[in-house]
């Protein structure tokens, strides 16, 4: 998109996602992600392009909409696990429930102080689990639970689906006797999803 098309838009209602300009003839403002040199829009807003100093921005149009932020500490339900990453489906930012979700993904390099082989052994789908945003790169959230608050906050049984107790560094199904493994967060079982 040329600074001339970039200009007509100045103001225009715009979506997450939107195409705004190249990194070669823009510089990513506020309210704005890079994605193979493409500026987009991050956040419902209006485009404001600042052709002088050649930065382009979205205003966000909703004041007080939860975006997850590097260093806030978020809420999901892990949807997809492989052996290097898991998908999170965040639905909570700090206190904040949200009326939809972001998406979010657990890199094995980010999961434990201690070496980890598979992040099958961290997480499995269903679970809930705590975590911090560590980048926002590309509009994709990078997740963080290296720290003891942060991991699995619940965990159902890939047998029979129950709750997961916690017995030692193991977790045990008092329905069907399952034994799995998972990297906890210090509160596992006591946070308050709702």
């Amino acid at each position: 998109m040329s600074s001339k098309s970039l200009k007509r838009k100045s103001g225009q209602f715009v979506l997450p996602g939107e195409r705004l300009g190249v990194i070669e003839e823009f510089v990513s403002n506020a309210g704005t992600y890079v994605k193979d040199g493409v500026i987009y829009s991050k956040v419902v807003g209006r485009a404001l392009p600042d052709t002088l100093n050649k930065r382009v921005s979205v205003y966000p149009l909703v004041r007080g909409a939860k975006v997850p932020k590097i260093g806030s500490k978020v809420l999901g339900q892990v949807t997809k696990v492989q052996k290097q990453n898991a998908f999170v489906r965040i639905f909570r930012i700090g206190e904040h429930q949200l009326s939809g979700y972001f998406s979010g993904i657990l890199h094995i390099s980010d999961v434990h102080l201690r070496y980890v082989d598979s992040m099958f052994n961290v997480c499995k789908p269903g679970d809930i689990i705590r975590a911090k945003v560590i980048s926002d790169k590309n509009g994709t959230f990078h997740l963080f639970t290296k720290d003891r608050e942060l991991g699995v906050v619940y965990a159902f049984c890939m047998q029979c689906g129950y709750i997961l107790e916690q017995k030692r560094q193991r977790m045990h199904c008092s329905r069907c006797g399952e034994i799995e493994k998972r990297k906890t967060a210090l509160d596992y079982g006591k946070c308050v999803i709702a």
